[in-house]
């Protein structure tokens, strides 16, 4: 195999002799092409080294569990933090999709010892690291490995090209509409290639964190190497961080093809290279113009194929799933969300025998827009599914909402939506399973809040908070959750924390900084003044809810409970009450004092006041929080009087009231309470 890496080239000279080997073997299951960065590199035993050292465990296991074989989790604080992930061939099993990952971690330190970032390639997997993010990181001439045959054909190039271009633009469509794990394999027939093995064989792939139509695009990106670097090559794949795709003469995948092509004419020419490509020379005026003819009848003939099978598919899944596609759910106009959502359809049959018929006793809670209960899919994957009341019409709109959000986040501190159903006037959403539920049922628990040390409660504020800074800084979307809180925290089996409900989420542009609303939605007592009181809402929102989140955890006192104090009738005043009185430490949970590091748990009390400033422009940025978090040499400012840090004598004049019900969802005076676990949820158009 051929290596071109332009404009990269020199940062990987390290791995040169690695690669030249690989170029001069024969292509085996083991094949390995390592891409290092070796002008950033860390030192042996450093906090760096640990943290990948931590990723190499934990990975592999994630990705082998995944139903979509894919993995991305972080590691440490900066300046040390290690973001790590890893994505597997659709075709493999998860057993082998594990092994092949951590040797990755292994081939990578021997490869491109003490590089920050560094990434292996093999035919069934891919593992990259870095100290940067990579989950926004683009394909392009400079972060693709493209590897040719240096074989070339016996048979007529341009009718092979040809044949290669159309299979390969087949499989990566089907991979970026109809497959969960943006994965799609073909063949089509060639008999002129070889008569023992008449066909060539492609397979397309994308990260399954991509949409559609990003998806599409990353694969149309590099398919333009096709005549750019593989005119006439019998077999070649591109390897890119986003997207990849190989083509063979003989199968390279396991299982049958997804598609299966008829074999081209003789007579056929290759599809024409785009204008930022430079195409082969060709002959005299003849023969250019008996191919722009042969362009001219070929390419319609195939565009009408294609688009006749995208309608026929189309066509055949609204009649197996007539109400699923019910004109009254009003899904979103734009296409980009419907394809997003049309991804992730379940089976009503398929949760049905995962929750034993919805059985009673698979019941996990229930709340104002429905029951949750846990199901086991026949892969033995655990899940949450949640089972929105058939009555409810404000389930309809969170769930439209959610679905559009939550399906294009992909962080290891957000809850991971996995599928939904619409059939039989069912309202379902799976979600992965998280065994210990959420945050308040064991932080405001008397007999289980001791299984929270500090460690796991500093380490869950650490994980709310680097999820907040996703949302809002990191994601290629701006969303503002709007109802932050300690029961929309999840913890997995290790106590790591996950946000989850999205139903009041909001989708800001990237250079919008607020919006305004008539009708206030949320929790009492998370919610920000300005918000509350005149409807303002922003990413400071969200700042202000993760403030209120981190004094309960620090105290394992609920926010929305009135405390019997001289001065204080809410979880703020009293903080702030003891703050400026010195005693600060008398209100920190006393199951964890006693063997916590004061220091830290003081700096948090002390961010979370920063947090719940009155005024917005005093409240930082997510980014800023979880430096202050990691780091030992910031200073922080004072904080001044939080909002809502209201005197007795002063109840009356506030316009609110203490919640007697923890956990229960209020509006301000300006709209409407919500009863049982429900947030109001506003219909505005979007």
């Amino acid at each position: 195999m051929a290596s071109h890496d332009r404009g990269r080239i020199p940062s990987y000279l390290a791995a040169a002799t690695v690669l030249l080997m690989a170029l001069l073997l024969p292509p085996l299951a083991s094949s390995q092409w390592p891409k290092c960065d070796m002008t950033s590199n860390f030192t042996q035993n450093s906090t760096y080294q640990a943290n990948i050292q931590a990723l190499s465990t934990t990975i592999p296991k994630n990705v082998s569990s995944s139903r979509t074989l894919f993995a991305f989790a972080s590691v440490g604080t900066v300046p040390d933090i290690v973001n790590a992930l890893a994505l597997c061939r659709g075709d493999i099993n998860a057993s082998a999709c594990g092994d092949c990952v951590a040797n990755g971690f292994k081939d990578a330190q021997q490869l491109c010892p003490y590089n920050r970032v560094a990434a292996v390639y093999y035919d069934t997997c891919y593992l990259v690291f870095s100290n940067k993010n990579i989950l926004s990181a683009t394909n392009g001439d400079n972060g693709a490995l493209i590897l040719s045959n240096l074989q070339n054909v016996t048979v007529p190039v341009k009718v092979f090209d040809a044949a290669v271009s159309i299979l390969i633009n087949a499989t990566a469509e089907y991979a970026a509409v109809n497959s969960s794990r943006r994965f799609g394999t073909g063949e089509e027939g060639f008999e002129t290639i070889d008569k023992a093995n008449p066909k060539i064989y492609g397979q397309s792939q994308c990260r399954p964190d991509m949409s559609p139509a990003d998806c599409r695009s990353c694969l149309a990106d590099i398919i333009t190497y096709i005549p750019k670097y593989f005119t006439g090559r019998r077999g070649a794949r591109v390897l890119g961080l986003r997207c990849n795709y190989r083509y063979e003469q003989y199968p390279f995948f396991t299982g049958p093809s997804l598609l299966q092509l008829p074999a081209p004419s003789v007579g056929e020419a290759p599809s024409p290279a785009p204008d930022n490509v430079t195409p082969p020379p060709v002959g005299g005026g003849s023969t250019r113009n008996g191919t722009v003819r042969i362009l001219a009848i070929a390419l319609p003939i195939v565009a009408a194929i294609l688009a006749a099978v995208v309608i026929c598919f189309r066509q055949w899944r609204r009649k197996s799933k007539p109400v699923a596609r019910k004109a009254s759910l009003s899904y979103p106009k734009n296409q980009e969300a419907i394809q997003t959502i049309d991804s992730l359809i379940l089976d009503l049959s398929t949760l049905r025998a995962a929750t034993d018929n919805f059985d009673e006793s698979n019941k996990l809670g229930e709340g104002g827009f429905g029951v949750v209960y846990k199901g086991i899919l026949p892969d033995n994957e655990e899940i949450a599914v949640k089972r929105l009341s058939q009555s409810s019409r404000q389930g309809i709109e969170e769930l439209k909402n959610e679905l559009v959000l939550v399906a294009k986040l992909q962080h290891k501190n957000l809850v991971r939506l996995l599928g939904v159903c619409l059939e039989e006037q069912e309202k379902l959403l799976a979600y992965e399973y998280m065994p210990n539920k959420s945050l308040d049922t064991i932080l405001f628990d008397p007999d289980r809040s001791s299984q929270l040390d500090w460690r796991m409660r500093f380490r869950i504020v650490n994980g709310i908070a680097r999820g907040l800074q996703y949302l809002h800084e990191d994601s290629q979307l701006k969303i503002i959750h709007r109802d932050l809180k300690s029961s929309n925290v999840l913890l997995d089996s290790e106590f790591n924390p996950k946000i989850s409900d999205f139903g009041l989420a909001r989708l800001f542009g990237s250079d919008q900084s607020h919006d305004v609303t008539n009708r206030v939605v949320g929790t009492y007592g998370y919610m920000a003044p300005e918000y509350a009181m005149r409807g303002n809402y922003s990413i400071k929102s969200d700042v202000f809810s993760f403030g209120v989140l981190i004094l309960e955890i620090v105290t394992g006192k609920r926010n929305s409970v009135a405390y019997d104090s001289e001065h204080a009738v809410d979880l703020l005043s009293l903080v702030w009450e003891h703050w400026t009185m010195g005693t600060i430490v008398e209100i920190m949970d006393s199951s964890m004092t006693s063997h916590s590091p004061g220091d830290q748990m003081l700096k948090c009390m002390h961010i979370g006041l920063l947090c719940v400033q009155e005024d917005p422009a005093d409240i930082p940025m997510m980014s800023i929080v979880t430096v202050m978090l990691s780091s030992s040499t910031v200073s922080l400012q004072a904080p001044s009087r939080p909002a809502f840090c209201i005197q007795k004598s002063d109840m009356n004049y506030s316009g609110m009231h203490t919640d007697p019900y923890p956990g229960v969802s209020h509006s301000t005076s300006r709209s409407p309470m919500s009863p049982n676990e429900v947030s109001i949820t506003e219909l505005e158009p979007r």
